[in-house]
């Protein structure tokens, strides 16, 4: 399941004083997996070409995280940012250093962009808790965290993006996984669908049609209309001299009782 962009805009709008907000912003803009968002490095972090590298992911085994590769080839990549993901992201660079000048000594510089208040890493398992948490105080339709990257998928293709470039923002290894994932799950993309192919049929009464005003179609004259049966039913040869229903004897078929009696 995912959420509409009305949906997804109220939600962020709710936590926009949670201290994690920059988080799930990122997520909800930019699509990148739970354990991608907790792994990214402020070295990571270009701000003059407005992108974010994805080449580390935080990785839950039973209840210890470890750092580790994202979770294929493809996952290692680039992601562009737009001017908003990138003003959140400088916000929250600011809260940080206010934080770590707080704590001083006892600040642990772990290095990651998202960190508990004393600069340690977030525990995957924490972030997925706090957003269901933030879900059911907002009280939207309930949705997994990593339904929010499915939702920034979709709000790309609603956008219009290519489906390559919605591709290499996910990390999938190939467009047709893209495409198979997500072009079925908008409502949006399937009705904007819809209204593009009937606009290809060029009508001269449509709207008469769509507002019940058109009357009965008209026939040229000498054309004969029927009901679903064709000229050439029409004109073939039939036995008529059988009753209905009966169909015409064809010699070569023999009925198995007849040669039973012969």
């Amino acid at each position: 399941m995912v959420w509409t962009a009305e949906q997804t805009g109220r939600f962020l709008d709710f936590i926009s004083e949670d201290r994690l907000y920059p988080l799930y912003h990122l997520i909800a803009y930019r699509g990148l997996r739970r354990g991608e968002a907790c792994g990214v490095r402020w070295t990571d972090l270009n701000r003059t070409a407005s992108a974010l590298t994805v080449g580390e992911q935080l990785v839950q085994l039973g209840w210890e995280v470890e750092a580790g590769k994202p979770k294929s080839d493809a996952g290692d990549r680039v992601v562009a940012l737009d001017k908003q993901t990138l003003a959140v992201l400088d916000a929250w660079h600011k809260r940080q250093i206010e934080e770590r000048l707080a704590l001083g000594a006892a600040w642990f510089n772990s290095r990651r962009i998202f960190t508990h208040e004393d600069g340690t890493e977030l525990h995957p398992a924490e972030v997925t808790q706090h957003f269901n948490d933030l879900v059911a105080a907002a009280g939207l339709p309930p949705i997994r965290l990593h339904d929010l990257r499915h939702g920034a998928a979709t709000l790309a293709l609603e956008a219009e993006v290519d489906i390559k470039v919605v591709q290499e923002l996910l990390g999938h290894s190939t467009s047709t996984l893209t495409r198979d994932t997500y072009t079925s799950v908008s409502p949006r993309l399937a009705q904007e669908a819809a209204e593009r192919t009937a606009a290809l049929v060029p009508r001269t009464v449509g709207s008469r049609v769509a507002t019940g005003t058109a009357g009965p179609p008209s026939v040229p004259h000498g054309l004969k209309m029927t009901m679903g049966v064709s000229p050439e039913r029409e004109n073939a040869q039939v036995n008529r001299s059988a009753p209905p229903g009966t169909r015409t004897p064809n010699p070569r078929i023999k009925s198995p009782l007849l040669c039973q009696l012969s």
